[in-house]
């Protein structure tokens, strides 16, 4: 192999992924590092010269750092820069106390080391904004445009249409945003890599269908009483919530510009950070910084679209889902889909069970199971469901994001955002 020279050796080749910072650890304690002290051949029951030369010899021929680079050679390879290097390794749990075994202060000296010692037929500079690239980041600034006003669209139209063309326009128009939506977001900065598993887009659309019907539907529900078919329908009792809709769907654009700039500023960060928890600490504040100049912008889209609308602006259960979905889909831009995956199931599971307590409360006898239900929305609104449901979810998707999107890892990978 060209890549690295002479650590080409026989037998299937390594995947980095198989090694962890305990196997870095124990190869070093294989190998005597300079430094090491060897027993007197005059003491007594020690080995002579003779006997030990050819283990001393052995173990000194050993370099750390170059088997080191054997185990990671496809990291060291495919690496344009040392951050990707620096990266990798703290992906499979090396540290700067690791490094130290390898006679490096911090994990960034280490693959500075490794990523000159690889011989590359030509060396091209790395993150270099190309016109090809400013092409592609005005294709989906353009792209996440287009939710908003296909939404705009599709709710004018609704103002202006009854009975059965109505149904059929938010149909329509419904499938038509999902459909932009979807596009808008395979590129830029929130788009998820093919390869990796995506969180179930079910669970969004229910989320996103009960913040238009839910609460209409909940309050209708208990207004009927015990025993009582629900009255309401999308044209009557249930109120279609749609400036929330709309101040979502126009979020996308500032979801897609924060989430560019986070990934550029985290990378910019990563270049003059020199150690992991530096660099932790130091993105720390711009991940929070972001997020919160995401949910200004969307407080504003919904005073805006509740203005535009003449409906009741509804701050709380609007954010609480807004930073739901940026979140997850956040994490699972920088790798992580397993945590969003889990809490948007388990926020749309607990607004399906709030739904089925209350109809479930009208079988005989079972009045009690909406009892905490009625008692939730008496004391708050319908909106206090969505809103607590919403809030847990992205209180602890926040948590994860501030653990695991402050690593180096989640920056400095091929499929890392840009």
């Amino acid at each position: 192999m060209s890549g690295l020279g002479g650590l080409d050796r026989p037998g299937a080749p390594i995947s980095p992924g198989a090694w962890d910072a305990r196997s870095e650890e124990s190869l070093v304690a294989e190998t005597d590092l300079p430094g090491a002290d060897a027993s007197d051949p005059d003491e007594p029951g020690s080995a002579t010269a003779t006997e030990r030369r050819p283990s001393t010899a052995r173990r000194t021929a050993v370099d750390p750092v170059k088997a080191l680079m054997h185990r990671h050679r496809e990291l060291c390879e495919r690496a344009v820069d040392p951050l990707e290097i620096a990266a990798g390794l703290e992906a499979h749990g090396v540290t700067d106390r690791t490094a130290s075994r390898f006679r490096h202060r911090d994990v960034f000296s280490l693959a500075e080391e490794m990523y000159a010692r690889v011989s590359r037929d030509g060396d091209t500079p790395a993150h270099t904004t190309t016109p090809s690239a400013l092409r592609a980041r005005a294709d989906w600034a353009v792209l996440a445009l287009l939710p908003g006003v296909l939404c705009a669209a599709a709710v004018t139209a609704l103002r202006l249409t009854e009975g059965q063309a109505r149904l059929i326009v938010a149909v329509v128009g419904a499938l038509a945003v999902a459909v932009v939506l979807r596009v808008a977001l395979s590129r830029g900065p929130l788009r998820i890599a093919d390869r990796r598993p995506r969180p179930t887009a079910a669970w969004v659309c229910w989320l996103i269908a009960y913040a238009a019907l839910g609460d209409g539907l909940l309050r209708s529900a208990l207004a009927d009483g015990p025993g009582a078919l629900p009255t309401g329908s999308p044209d009557g009792a249930w109120p279609l919530a749609a400036a929330g809709v709309l101040a979502l769907a126009l979020s996308c654009a500032p979801a897609v510009w924060c989430a560019h700039l986070f990934a550029a500023r985290a990378r910019r960060r990563l270049a003059a950070s020199r150690g992991l928890e530096e660099y932790a600490t130091s993105v720390q504040p711009l991940l929070l910084g972001t997020f919160a100049l995401f949910l200004a912008s969307l407080a504003a889209l919904v005073a805006l679209s509740s203005a535009a609308l003449d409906e009741a602006a509804a701050y709380p259960q609007v954010l609480a889902l807004g930073a739901l979905l940026l979140l997850a889909r956040l994490l699972a831009a920088h790798g992580f889909t397993h945590a969003p995956g889990a809490v948007l199931g388990a926020a749309a599971t607990a607004e399906a069970v709030v739904l089925a307590s209350v109809f479930a409360a009208r079988l005989p006898g079972c009045g009690f199971v909406a009892t905490p239900v009625e008692s939730l929305v008496t004391a708050w609104g319908p909106g206090a469901v969505p809103t607590l449901v919403c809030g847990a979810g992205a209180l602890t998707l926040l948590i994860h994001s501030s653990r695991t999107l402050t690593r180096a890892s989640a920056h400095a990978t091929p499929d890392a955002p840009c």
